[in-house]
């Protein structure tokens, strides 16, 4: 969309044909005695302790789960252990030249890079340095363990913490690097450069794309590799994430320092198998995976297949393609061959590929080969290595030792604190800025035309006089979401939103609209058509430390990004025992006139996800205040917005919406209307409806209603709804989220409970009907109207003399609507 940009067509719609960059396979070809003068010694034999070490512990937790003992010491380890026996060669090889600034994101077989990382840091990493790691690492529970009666150097305790710390974790104990809340396919270790490990197949794809993008924004140092299974490359993270890092306009748009490709590679452990299925000539149509690289951008990602069963060739490719990330010719794709000896995990018995196949990969160890190698250069000899071996499996008898018993490593005690892991779903944190330093802006904020014209409006929707200023003078509620969203811009330096049409179009429903002459493109862009991608790449960028505003422009499309909204977003917090916060506040745009696609509100989908922070808005005052509170947090919120009220004025709040800051907390409710016969409580922009409905209830039947805003669905302070309870008796729930599984059905059961003697009625829900939404024209008949409200307050919580039903809520007709399912 940019204007700079002209696309000619006399020059677009020219013949010509595409050809594609080679994509080398295996081309590493050096010996062992040509590479001996580029490694030290210690260097070279380093790389076979690390993958022996990998060996050793894979083999130890495979011993643990079919058999329940390892090397005589018993254990029943009911968690998952999905092993990557065979594939050292990869992890040790990527990890060779990576120091702690470097991250890497894994998968739910990734124990095997969290070591090979974790040893490269410890060998990078100075004396000092990995005292105060482990000293300050969740205030030295995890080093407290490995250092009694340690009598090694700082290097060997670190390898004693490292192996203790992931085994620990994958136990489930409170002394692991996760406090024992990720757990095997979860584990990681940030002070190392290890970053989360996922269960979800792919779901790394995105996520490290997020982290490049802070590298990127906030120029830091290091680069990101994304360790992704085979098998994944069908899933649409990964996909959708490599489209995003590929944007040309990091190329042509962003300027500067910020000019170049995302330091990424996605490194596809290539183990030639999905479960049982079989990639390469089965569930794939790529035959080798380092062509997909042709597809994504002109230079085909700089892709190339890597023998990944010689260390010394993965160390090479990764030696050269780090070159071109400094170049800022990111993203990269390798593509690294290895195998799995075991199977998807302990309890797969790999009935789906030959006893052949497993023995003929058996026969190319790369451990085996690559100790042959070293013998043969003389560059350790046999005892040396059998010597290696030996003490690394005491260091595992001695970290497992340890990692079973109770009372050294002990799991949460969830009776002696039963509100341990609930206190850590949210950090709850408060925070101006994520980092220290000038924000990068185009002008001072009270230049810019759009600040200057707000200034102009009236910030109350009526006069003096009651009278309704013209929309063109009022304040509106998008009003209050710019305000909000341009103050945080010039306090945090590493905020960033994007989003579809974000950028020159001034976002869809006109909010960002000022914010593209006041920020450069690497503050506020247009991503691609992605969903997955721009929550998948917010979860990466705050959790590497950044503050991120994703916007998904209708609410209907968070189907679009399931996994990351419902799977990642809301438990990294907790899984990582709040090593890792979550500052992203995801605006999710609810519609109306566009049909079944684009009408719905789903806000019940994401309140049932423990995790987020949820809020609705349905006023200036409340949503400027709301944002406020979303952007100072460090937590995840779901910021929903109605696409029919963003023109909205300020009506409520009688000193209008103030231009200076303030917040308004999560979880409080707002009394809207005053009353004492009935309380109706509303969600979103059927306040406006709830207010309609208020008015004729006093108007022709007398009744005076008290019309409560929730404003927030998680966290929920019904406090103020029982103290309204206690004046009116009766209550009525009503938002534009169908009724069945409404949220509003949990708020009206936790009403019951808690306010049981208060009621004179049950309380009674009024949602949008069970149906797809019709179009504009028909949407009074789907979405709560005060029609609505007045029937079911007549039919089923008092009779309103003289009241003709129009729409009915009998008993009959709710259960005719229920066996239809409708």
């Amino acid at each position: 969309m940019p204007k700079c940009q002209f696309i000619d067509p006399s020059e677009v719609r020219k013949s010509s044909t595409l050809k594609f960059k080679d994509i080398p396979v295996n081309a590493y070809n050096k010996t062992m005695k040509e590479e001996k003068s580029n490694y030290s010694k210690e260097q070279l034999i380093g790389i076979y302790h690390d993958m022996a070490l990998i060996r050793e512990f894979e083999t130890m937790i495979n011993e643990i789960k079919i058999r329940g003992e390892y090397e005589g010491i018993a254990y029943n380890h009911p968690g998952p252990a999905h092993l990557s026996i065979g594939q050292e060669s990869a992890a040790v090889g990527m990890a060779f030249h990576l120091s702690v600034d470097d991250f890497i994101f894994g998968s739910h077989r990734s124990h095997g890079e969290i070591l090979a990382k974790g040893m490269s840091a410890i060998n990078k990493l100075n004396d000092e340095q990995l005292n105060d790691i482990m000293k300050n690492f969740f205030e030295g529970a995890t080093l407290n363990i490995v250092s009694k009666n340690h009598d090694g150097d700082i290097r060997a305790l670190a390898r004693k913490f490292l192996v203790y710390g992931t085994l620990a974790e994958i136990f489930a104990r409170e002394t692991g690097f996760n406090k024992g809340l990720g757990g095997s396919m979860h584990a990681f270790f940030t002070p190392f450069g290890v970053y989360p490990n996922n269960a979800i197949v792919g779901g790394s794809g995105d996520i490290a794309v997020g982290a490049a993008l802070y590298k990127k924004v906030n120029q830091k140092k290091g680069i990101v590799v994304a360790n992704i299974g085979d098998a994944s490359m069908a899933c649409g993270p990964v996909w959708e994430g490599m489209s995003f890092a590929a944007m040309d306009q990091f190329e042509e748009l962003w300027e500067g320092a910020h000019k170049g490709g995302l330091p990424i590679i996605f490194n596809i452990m290539n183990n030639q198998y999905g479960m049982g299925g079989q990639t390469s000539g089965e569930t794939m149509g790529y035959d080798i995976a380092a062509r997909i690289g042709a597809g994504v951008n002109r230079d085909s990602m700089h892709a190339e297949r890597v023998d990944g069963y010689n260390p010394l060739a993965v160390v090479d490719a990764y030696k050269r393609k780090m070159e071109l990330l400094k170049e800022k010719k990111g993203p990269i794709l390798l593509d690294v061959l290895t195998y799995r000896y075991s199977g998807h995990s302990p309890s797969d018995a790999s009935s789906y590929r030959s006893k052949e196949e497993i023995e003929a990969w058996e026969s190319h160890d790369s451990i085996v080969d690559y100790g042959k190698e070293l013998i043969a250069e003389g560059i350790a000899s046999q005892e040396d290595l059998d010597a290696m071996k030996s003490d690394i499996t005491e260091l595992m008898k001695y970290a497992m030792t340890l990692a079973i018993d109770d009372e050294v490593s002990p799991r949460m005690d969830l009776n002696k604190h039963p509100e341990i892991i609930g206190d850590m779903m949210f950090s709850n944190g408060s925070e101006d800025k994520m980092e220290d330093r000038p924000v990068d802006v185009n002008h001072p904020m009270e230049e810019n035309p759009r600040v200057q014209q707000i200034a102009k409006k009236e910030r109350f929707a009526m006069d003096k006089d009651g009278k309704p200023f013209s929309k063109l003078k009022q304040y509106q509620l998008r009003d209050g979401l710019f305000e909000a969203i341009i103050d945080r811009f010039y306090k945090d330096p590493t905020l960033v939103a994007y989003g579809e049409e974000n950028r020159d179009w001034g976002g869809a429903f006109a909010v960002y609209r000022g914010l593209t002459e006041a920020l450069p493109y690497h503050r506020l862009f247009n991503s691609p058509i992605a969903e997955a991608a721009i929550v998948g790449t917010a979860i990466g960028y705050a959790m590497c430390g950044g503050r991120v505003i994703p916007e998904i422009m209708y609410c209907d499309f968070l189907g679009r990004c399931g996994d990351e909204v419902f799977n990642q977003l809301p438990k990294w917090q907790a899984m990582s025992g709040n090593v890792i916060k979550m500052p992203v506040v995801l605006r999710v745009s609810v519609g109306s006139k566009y049909g079944a696609q684009h009408s719905q509100d789903w806000s019940s989908l994401v309140a049932h996800i423990p995790g987020l922070k949820v809020c609705f808005p349905a006023t200036p005052y409340d949503a400027k205040g709301l944002m406020n509170s979303a952007l100072q947090g460090t937590d995840p919120v779901i910021f929903f917005e109605s696409q029919r009220i963003y023109d909205i004025g300020e009506q409520f709040h009688t000193e209008g919406v103030p231009e200076g800051y303030y917040e308004i907390p999560f979880g409080e409710a707002d009394v809207k209307r005053e009353g004492k016969d009935i309380t109706i409580l509303s969600i979103g922009a059927t306040l406006y409806r709830a207010l309609e409905a208020a008015e004729e209830l006093e108007e022709k039947h007398g009744m005076s209603a008290e019309v409560i805003d929730a404003r927030s669905l998680v966290p929920f302070n019904y406090e103020l709804v029982i103290e309204s309870l206690k004046k009116t008796g009766r209550i009525l729930l009503t938002s534009d989220a169908s009724e069945r599984g409404s949220y509003l059905k949990d708020m009206a059961q936790r009403i019951t409970e808690l306010a049981f003697d208060e009621l004179d009625a049950p309380p009674v829900v009024v949602g949008s009907r069970n149906w797809i939404t019709p179009a504009y024209e028909l949407e009074e008949y789907f979405f709560p109207c005060k029609e609505w409200m007045i029937d079911a307050i007549h039919e089923k919580i008092v009779p309103l003399k003289g009241h003709s039903v129009k729409n009915n809520f009998t008993n009959a007709e709710i259960i005719r609507r229920s066996k239809l399912g409708i």
